[in-house]
């Protein structure tokens, strides 16, 4: 049985983590019969957003806190984990991942990521352990792989000319991509798909998630 971690953001697709995209990324590892370790980084969100009108509330939240909502209890926090305990690493999507793991929601190509989050993704990814990332994700793992010196990792958020400019920009290659499909750059051992990028079903969501959990299983 391998063990999947599953980074969390927050709790809510505007402020945290999509939680469709997780929960169904937690489904798909367990139907697989591999073990989903839910993980979380300490420290406020970069703002709160009321989920009813999309207005920032002036509202303080821990990204920690939040993520329990959907871990059902408290994840393991991030900065306790190395690559010896994992096998691979998945990041739902949702604006969290953008605006709390990294600040790419608000400096595109210029963005930053936590150093707690570049560590864990590095060490991963030297340790040749798969990595997935849906929706928004891959613009956080453009950040880490630019600042880390990789190039060329292939990745997909969809279609969207803007985001894929910037990945590209960052030093990835984007590859635009079908809402139930998946890119597999099987050389840097990274998964990623569109997910709500794209999708306008939940089941569209399913079978994108369900397509990352596979092929992140099978390089193992």
């Amino acid at each position: 049985m391998a063990r999947i971690g599953v980074v969390l953001s927050g709790c809510g697709v505007y402020d945290g983590t999509e939680i469709h995209e997780a929960v169904l990324t937690l489904l798909a590892i367990d139907e697989a019969g591999h073990e989903a370790i839910c993980l979380a980084p300490r420290g406020p969100q970069m703002h709160v957003v009321d989920h009813a009108t999309g207005h920032v509330t002036g509202d303080a939240r821990d990204i920690f806190a939040e993520s329990a909502r959907i871990a059902r209890g408290a994840p393991r926090a991030l900065d306790g984990v190395t690559a010896d305990d994992l096998d691979a690493l998945v990041f739902p999507g949702g604006f969290g991942a953008a605006k709390n793991l990294c600040d790419f929601a608000v400096r595109g190509a210029e963005a930053t990521a936590r150093p707690d989050v570049a560590a864990l993704v590095r060490a991963m990814h030297a340790a040749k352990k798969p990595l997935g990332f849906a929706c928004i994700a891959p613009a956080l793992a453009a950040v880490i792989f630019r600042d880390a010196g990789v190039r060329g990792v292939r990745l997909t958020i969809g279609d969207d000319i803007g985001t894929a400019s910037d990945l590209d920009a960052m030093g990835a290659h984007h590859l635009a991509c079908p809402v139930r499909e998946v890119r597999v750059d099987a050389d840097h051992r990274v998964v990623t798909t569109p997910a709500y990028m794209l999708a306008k079903r939940i089941t569209e969501v399913r079978d994108s998630t369900q397509a990352m959990i596979r092929h992140v299983i099978e390089l193992l």
